[in-house]
C-alpha cells in the first residue's frame, strides 16, 4: 500500500510536459528515385602510378628547359594578328628548346659523321682491330670496359623498357580520350536539353513524402489516443486501485465486526452457562481430594481450589453503534463503478480517432493543394529559353573537333608504331651487348695463348660491333625521334599543362583583348555579364545551378521557391489549432463517495481494540482442565481404595468431557474472534487517512485527467507536426540539392573542364613525355656505348705481338727464379 501510494504521488506531482516524443515520431530518411543518372559526366582522377616518380623527374625537367610564364603577349598577337608576330618573340619564349633543338642536330649531324670516319678507319685497319701487345694492365683495362659497358647496356635496357611501356600507354590512353572528347560534349548538350524534363521529373519525386505523409495521417489519430493512454495509464490505474482497496476496506471491515459482535455474545453467553457447571466439578473435586483416604491427593489439591473461569467478555466495548452507523452499507456497486471508469479510460484511443476524423480528411485535402503548388517549381524554371546559346556553341565545338581528332588519331597511330620499331633496336642494340661480352668473356676465359685465334671471343666482338654499327646507322632517327615527340609534349607541359593547373588560362581567356570576338566565351556560353569563365568555372565547381551562371532576364532565386513555409503553412496551422476533450471520465459517483465517508465517521477507528486483546491473553478457564484430568489419573492409580480410585477415574473423565465440549469450543471462538481484531486493529489507526487520501486522489485524478490528456494531445500533434514538417524539408532538401547538383547543375561544365586536364595532362602528357625522356636517355647513352664497346671489341681478338719485356713473370716465359739460401 505505501509504495502504491508512492508510486501515486510520483505520478500526480509529475509535470505533464516532462514527456518527450517517442522515438517512432522521428521522420525516417525518405528514398528519392534517381532522376538523371544516365546522363552525367563521370569525374576523372590522376590514377597513382609506379612511373609517377618518373613523370614528376620529366616535369622538373620540363620546369628547368622552359622557365618562362604564359606568354599572353605573344598569345594573343598569334590569336588577333598573326602577320604581326616576329620570329624573335617565339625564339625568346623558346628559348630552352631552341637549345635543345641545337644540341639534337648536333648529335644527329655529329653522330652519323663519326659512324662513316669510324667505317673509314676499319676499312683502312686503323681502329677497332688487334692489340698489338700484351700489356700487364690489359686484364685491368678489360674488367673495367666490361663493367663500364654492362652498366650503359644496363641503364639503355632500363630506359629501353620505360620508352616501350610509356609508349603503350599513350597508345592506350590515346584513343579513350579523343573519344572522350565528342562524347562529353554530346553528354553536355543532352544534358543541359534533359534539364525540363529533369525538373519535372524532380518535381513528380513530390509523391515520395506526399503518400508517406497520407500513411502516417491514416495513423496518427490511435496513436495519439494511445500515447494518452499509455502516459496517463499509471495514474488512471493507481487511482483505481486506490478505491479498489478503499471498497475492499469497507467490505471486510463491514464483516469483521460483524463476525466480532456475534462471538462477543456468543462467549458471553457461554460463560453464563459454564460457571455453575465449573463450580460443581470444582466442589467435587476439592471434597475429593481432600478426604483422607485419598492417597498423596494434598499436592494436586491446589490447583483443584483454583478452578475458576477466566476471560470475561462482557467487559470488552461493544461495536453495536459502528454497526449500527454501517447498516445498509455499501449502497453502491464499486465494482462496477471500477469497471465502467476503466471501460470509459480504455475507450481514449477509440474517441481520439472519433474526434480527429474530420482533421484527418481537411489535411489530406490539404496536401492535394500542396501536390500543385510544388508543380509551380517546374512551371516557373527559367533555363530552357536560356541555354540555346551553350547548346550551338557545344554543337559547333563537337563538329569541329571532330575531322582534328581523326587526324590525331591517324598521326598517333603512326607514332606508335615508328616508336616501337625504334625501342626494338635499342632493346637489339642491347642483346648485341650483352651477347657480344657473354661470348667474348668465355672466350677469353678458354684461350690459352693471348695471340691465338678462338672463335667464341671473334664472335664476342663481331657481336659488339654489329651493336656499334646499328648505333651509327639508326642514332640519327633515334634523336630525331626523341626532338619531335619533345617538342610537341614539351610544349603541352609547359604552355598548356602548367598553366592549366593554376589556372593562368582561364585568367588569359578573361582579360578583355586577349580573344577575337569571335571566340568571346562568355557571350558564346551566355555566362552572366558580370562574370568570367574563372568566376563561372568556380561556381559550378561548388555546386552552382546554371540558372546561377547564365544571363537571365530576371534573376531567379530556387531557395525562395523552396522555403518550407510556403507549402507547409496551412498544414501547420490546422494541426496547431486542433483541439478535443478526450479526458473526461468519471471514476467515482456521489453515492460512492457518501459510502466511503460513511464509513470512515462510522467510529470503526474509536473502537478500544487493545481490551479484546487484553480479554483474549487470559484462558477461558483458568486452571487447565487437561493438566488437572492427567493429575487425577495419575492419583487413580496411586490409590488402594478402590472407591476413592474409581471416584478420581470419574472426576478426571468429566473434566475431560468439558474441555473436549464446552472449552474448546470457547477457544475456537477466542481464535476466530482474534483474526477479526486483528484485522480491525491494523486498519483503524489509518483509516481516517486512507480514506481522506484516496477521496482526494480520485477527485485530483478526475479533475487533472483532461488537463494532461489535452497537454498531451498538443505534444503528440506537435511531435507529428515536426515529423511531418522533416518530410517536407527532406522533400525541399533534396530538390535544391538535386537541382543544383544534377539536374540543372552547372558542375558537368566544371567536371568536363577537369576532365579534359586529367586526359591531356596526366593520362597523354604523363606517359608521352615520359617517353621521349626515356628514348632521349637510351639515344645519348649510345655514346659511351659505341665508345666502350670498339675498345672492348680488341681485347676478345687475338694479339698480334705478344712478346714485349715488361719485366713481368707474365710477359717473360722463360724467367729463371732466384735462388734462395736455405736455412737448416
Amino acid at each position: 500500500m505505501r509504495a502504491a501510494g508512492l508510486l501515486l504521488a510520483w505520478v500526480l506531482l509529475r509535470p505533464a510536459g516532462a514527456q518527450q516524443c517517442h522515438p517512432s515520431s522521428s521522420a525516417a530518411v525518405l528514398r528519392f528515385t534517381d532522376t538523371h543518372a544516365e546522363i552525367r559526366v563521370p569525374a576523372l582522377h590522376r590514377v597513382p602510378s609506379s612511373l609517377d616518380p618518373l613523370y614528376g623527374l620529366v616535369r622538373h625537367y620540363l620546369d628547368l628547359i622552359q622557365q618562362n610564364p604564359l606568354p599572353t603577349e605573344l598569345l594573343r598577337a598569334v590569336l588577333n594578328d598573326p602577320s604581326s608576330v616576329r620570329a624573335s618573340q617565339v625564339v625568346q619564349y623558346e628559348l630552352g628548346y631552341v637549345i635543345c633543338a641545337a644540341v639534337a642536330l648536333l648529335f644527329t649531324v655529329a653522330v652519323p659523321v663519326a659512324g662513316l670516319c669510324f667505317c673509314y678507319c676499319r676499312s683502312r685497319r686503323r681502329c677497332g682491330g688487334r692489340l698489338r701487345a700484351h700489356r700487364r694492365s690489359l686484364a685491368c683495362r678489360r674488367r673495367c670496359l666490361l663493367i663500364c659497358l654492362s652498366i650503359t647496356s644496363v641503364i639503355i635496357l632500363t630506359s629501353a623498357i620505360c620508352a616501350l611501356v610509356t609508349n603503350q600507354r599513350v597508345k592506350e590512353q590515346m584513343e579513350p580520350g579523343l573519344g572522350a572528347v565528342p562524347a562529353t560534349l554530346r553528354t553536355l548538350r543532352q544534358h543541359i536539353a534533359n534539364v525540363p524534363q529533369g525538373v519535372q521529373m524532380v518535381v513528380d519525386q513530390f509523391e515520395v513524402p506526399r503518400q508517406q505523409i497520407i500513411s502516417d495521417l491514416g495513423g496518427v489519430s490511435r496513436s495519439v489516443g494511445l500515447s494518452i493512454h499509455t502516459q496517463l495509464k499509471a495514474m488512471t490505474y493507481a487511482a483505481l486501485a486506490d478505491l479498489q482497496d478503499r471498497a475492499g476496506d469497507l467490505q471486510t471491515s463491514l464483516h469483521h465486526l460483524q463476525i466480532l459482535n456475534k462471538t462477543v455474545r456468543v462467549l458471553t453467553a457461554a460463560r453464563a452457562e459454564l460457571e455453575p457447571a465449573l463450580q460443581e466439578r470444582r466442589q467435587r473435586v476439592v471434597a475429593l481430594l481432600d478426604d483422607p483416604r485419598c492417597t498423596s491427593c494434598a499436592s494436586v489439591l491446589g490447583r483443584a481450589q483454583s478452578l475458576q473461569l477466566g476471560a470475561d467478555y462482557s467487559k470488552v466495548p461493544s461495536v453495536e453503534k459502528v454497526l449500527k452507523t454501517l447498516a445498509g452499507l455499501p449502497r453502491s456497486d464499486f465494482a462496477e463503478m471500477i469497471r465502467q471508469g476503466n471501460g470509459t479510460f480504455n475507450s481514449i484511443p477509440e474517441l481520439a480517432v472519433e474526434r480527429m476524423a474530420q482533421l484527418i480528411q481537411e489535411l489530406r485535402e490539404e496536401m492535394a493543394r500542396v501536390s500543385e503548388k510544388v508543380q509551380t517549381i517546374a512551371d516557373g524554371f527559367p533555363l530552357p529559353d536560356y541555354t540555346r546559346l551553350v547548346n550551338k556553341a557545344l554543337l559547333r565545338a563537337e563538329d569541329r573537333s571532330q575531322p582534328f581528332l581523326r587526324e590525331v588519331e591517324r598521326f598517333e597511330w603512326y607514332r606508335w608504331v615508328a616508336s616501337t620499331v625504334l625501342c626494338s633496336i635499342v632493346l637489339l642494340i642491347v642483346a648485341c651487348n650483352v651477347a657480344g661480352m657473354a661470348l667474348g668473356a668465355y672466350g677469353l676465359s678458354k684461350r690459352e695463348d693471348p695471340s691465338d685465334y678462338e672463335c667464341r671471343g671473334e664472335a664476342g666482338a663481331k657481336f659488339l660491333m654489329i651493336g656499334v654499327g646499328l648505333g651509327f646507322l639508326f642514332s640519327w632517327l633515334l634523336i630525331l625521334m626523341v626532338f619531335t615527340t619533345f617538342l610537341v609534349g614539351g610544349n603541352v607541359q609547359t604552355l598548356v599543362c602548367r598553366n592549366w593547373v593554376n589556372q593562368e588560362i582561364y585568367k588569359f581567356i578573361d582579360t578583355p583583348g586577349n580573344l577575337p570576338p569571335s571566340m568571346n566565351l562568355t557571350k558564346q556560353l551566355n555566362l552572366r555579364r558580370d562574370s568570367n569563365l574563372t568566376a563561372a568555372y568556380r561556381e559550378c565547381k561548388s555546386g552552382a545551378g546554371l540558372w546561377e551562371v547564365l544571363q537571365l532576364e530576371k534573376s531567379y532565386n530556387l531557395d525562395e521557391h523552396l522555403k518550407s513555409p510556403k507549402y507547409t503553412a496551412n498544414f501547420q496551422k490546422r494541426l496547431g489549432d486542433f483541439m478535443a476533450q478526450l479526458g473526461d471520465v468519471r471514476l467515482l459517483r456521489s453515492e460512492g463517495r457518501n459510502d466511503l465517508e460513511t464509513f470512515a465517521r462510522s467510529g470503526v477507528d474509536e473502537v478500544d481494540y487493545r481490551r479484546f486483546q487484553e480479554e483474549m491473553k487470559i484462558p477461558v478457564v483458568q486452571t487447565s482442565l487437561p493438566a488437572l484430568a492427567r493429575s487425577l489419573e495419575g492419583l487413580q492409580k496411586m490409590q488402594r481404595n478402590g472407591t476413592v480410585a474409581g471416584r478420581l477415574a470419574a472426576e478426571a473423565k468429566a473434566l475431560w468431557q468439558m474441555q473436549n465440549s464446552t472449552v474448546q469450543t470457547q477457544e475456537a471462538l477466542v481464535a476466530k474472534l482474534g483474526e477479526s481484531v486483528r484485522f480491525l486493529s491494523r486498519l483503524a489507526p489509518h483509516l481516517q487517512e486512507r480514506v481522506k487520501t484516496t477521496l482526494a486522489t480520485i477527485a485530483s485524478v478526475e479533475a487533472r485527467l483532461p488537463v494532461q490528456a489535452q497537454q498531451i494531445l498538443r505534444q503528440e500533434i506537435g511531435c507529428f507536426t515536426r515529423k511531418e514538417l522533416r518530410y517536407f524539408a527532406q522533400y525541399l532538401h533534396w530538390v535544391g540539392q538535386t537541382l543544383r547538383e544534377d539536374v540543372a547543375s552547372c558542375q558537368p561544365l566544371a567536371t568536363a573542364l577537369d576532365n579534359g586536364r586529367v586526359i591531356l595532362c596526366d593520362r597523354i602528357a604523363d606517359p608521352w613525355n615520359a617517353f621521349w625522356f626515356s628514348l632521349g636517355c637510351c639515344t645519348f647513352f649510345l655514346i659511351p656505348n659505341i665508345i666502350f664497346a670498339i675498345r672492348l671489341t680488341k681485347h676478345f681478338r687475338p694479339i698480334r705481338n705478344r712478346l714485349i719485356s715488361t719485366g713481368s713473370e707474365e710477359t717473360c716465359p722463360f724467367h729463371i727464379p732466384r735462388v734462395t739460401a736455405l736455412k737448416l
